[in-house]
């Protein structure tokens, strides 16, 4: 249980091609189905809308005080380990009544290697 609103952003890099989206936001989908009073939005680093600063305002504006973002990244690279700290960092500073937690890369989550590679064996 969460002691103030709580949501999640999923962070995810993004890209021109219009169905890149599609899984991102069926994993906010399944959340949403799954544990309907927790907020979640898509948010993406480049080339595809909203952004970290602008799904974190609506988020906000709908009364989340407690925001968690959670990169949709296999790995701990340059954008999750140098530019996603700073954007968060930016959205303390800008909204210092929320708090804010960011999530480990999900594909170096144990469930996440496990599921690649039951679902790499299987194919």
């Amino acid at each position: 249980m969460h002691e103030a609103p709580f949501a999640v952003i999923l962070f995810a890099h993004g890209s021109r091609d219009a169905r890149w989206r599609e899984p991102v936001e069926a994993v906010a989908r399944r959340m949403s189905t799954r544990q309907p009073d927790v907020s979640v939005a898509c948010a993406y680093l480049e080339l595809v809308e909203p952004d970290l600063p602008t799904a974190a305002k609506r988020l906000i504006a709908d009364g989340a005080r407690s925001l968690r973002v959670v990169p949709l990244f296999l790995g701990m690279g340059k954008h999750v380990r140098e530019d996603l700290p700073q954007l968060v960092d930016a959205l303390r500073a800008a909204h210092p009544d929320v708090v804010f937690s960011l999530a480990p890369a999900v594909g170096e989550t144990t469930e996440v290697i496990d599921l690649l590679a039951d679902i790499a064996l299987r194919s």
